[in-house]
């Protein structure tokens, strides 16, 4: 079994997003289509505090000013529960939402919830993605098996690309 087995299908770009509610770090509802209008950047992730996960994390978090000057949001997602991620943000500083889906329905809706392989064990598991999704809650760019090394410059790249070509259709 290779570490790519979808347990379920993966969005493809210009599909409209799933849009189920998750809690955020706060426990309050959050739903994809509570961010219409802005660029999305959604960004799956195994597990709170983590070596790569906090890496990743605090990527998107030192750079969080230049991703709003884009005009985009990040939203973190995990299968970790709610205080984990109120810990997790609290120990790091993070200062964006962290949604919490322990029944891994979003996960498995973007076709991240993938049969993983390590040590000749398998599992399953949240595959690293990110997706970002247009200001009409389309899937505008999909950065799959994500490597964390350099990854936030690289969706930083693909939010202003995208706000670049927008502001040219719109004159």
């Amino acid at each position: 079994m290779s570490t790519s087995d979808a347990v379920s299908p993966a969005l493809s770009i210009g599909q409209p997003t799933p849009d189920l509610p998750l809690q955020d770090d706060q426990g309050r509802t959050v739903r994809l289509a509570d961010f219409r209008g802005k660029t999305v950047v959604l960004y799956f992730y195994p597990k709170d505090d983590t070596p790569g996960c906090t890496k990743e994390a605090c990527g998107f978090r030192d750079r969080l000013d230049r991703v709003a000057r884009a005009g985009a949001v990040v939203l973190g997602v995990s299968a970790d529960s709610v205080a984990s991620h109120q810990r997790f943000k609290a120990k790091y500083g993070l200062t964006f939402p962290l949604l919490s889906d322990p029944e891994k329905r979003l996960a498995e809706a973007y076709g991240v919830w993938k049969r993983k392989s390590l040590y000749g064990r398998t599992f399953l598991g949240i595959e690293r993605t990110t997706v970002i999704i247009d200001a009409t809650g389309r899937v505008a760019k999909i950065f799959p098996r994500v490597k964390v090394e350099g990854h936030v410059d690289q969706v930083l790249d693909a939010i202003e690309s995208l706000r670049a070509a927008n502001e040219r259709r719109t004159g």
